[in-house]
């Protein structure tokens, strides 16, 4: 096999083992969110435990990066494409730890019935969930359209967010206390998971056109 072949075959290894921690971390979101609202620990403790996939898969990609760097030649759009991936790895890792959070903060609800009604959280949620995926799609398909749309997705979840902390901060009082601050915290995390889901959207920008633009 030609070095180029070769080469081009280790870079598309690369994009399927990104693949499925775009999928996991997804996974892990999406699961967290579940054993909140069915009030589910055996879920929760479930996704806590599959963030060490995410983490290992991360080491696993990132010396594959490095092996790409020292022992190929890689011209430049493929540095640009590496270097891209490990970028990308970080905020996937983050996008799973504030996953596990959500988690974390869903067991300790315990058995509490809710303050109210959840409708923004789930909205908040779904929103989220469609950026990751549309993040990992735009990476796979070199998509910088697809990856500029997603990320305006944003707006929506800042919006969001914004509602859900007024609306608690409204009805506060010492009884529901817990129960508000452990909510806003969901929230932020949500929140923080589309942050991460943007910078994604910009390496995946800059990888396809080269552009380095803020969201």
């Amino acid at each position: 096999m030609r070095v180029r072949a070769r080469f081009d075959k280790e870079l598309e290894k690369l994009e399927d083992l990104i693949i499925k921690m775009g999928v996991g971390a997804e996974g892990i979101v999406d699961l967290a969110f579940k054993s909140l609202v069915d009030k589910d620990r055996k879920l929760a403790n479930d996704v806590i435990e599959m963030d060490k996939n995410i983490d290992q898969l991360e080491l696993e990609i990132e010396n594959k990066c490095l092996n790409l760097i020292a022992l190929q030649q890689p011209l430049a759009g493929d540095l640009r494409e590496i270097s891209g991936a490990l970028k990308i790895i970080t905020d996937l890792e983050r996008i799973g730890d504030y996953g596990v959070n959500i988690a974390k903060v869903a067991l300790e609800f315990g058995d509490e019935k809710f303050i109210k009604e959840l409708i923004d959280l789930p909205e908040m949620n779904r929103i989220v969930k469609t950026m990751i995926k549309g993040c990992i799609d735009a990476y796979v398909n070199k998509d910088s359209d697809k990856a500029r749309d997603i990320a305006l997705l944003d707006d929506k979840v800042d919006d969001l967010y914004e509602k859900i902390y007024s609306e608690l901060l409204d009805i506060t009082n010492k009884d529901n206390k817990s129960q508000i601050i452990r909510f806003l915290f969901i929230g932020r995390h949500l929140e923080r998971i589309a942050d991460h889901v943007i910078n994604i959207c910009q390496r995946v920008i800059y990888m396809v056109d080269g552009i380095r633009e803020t969201y």
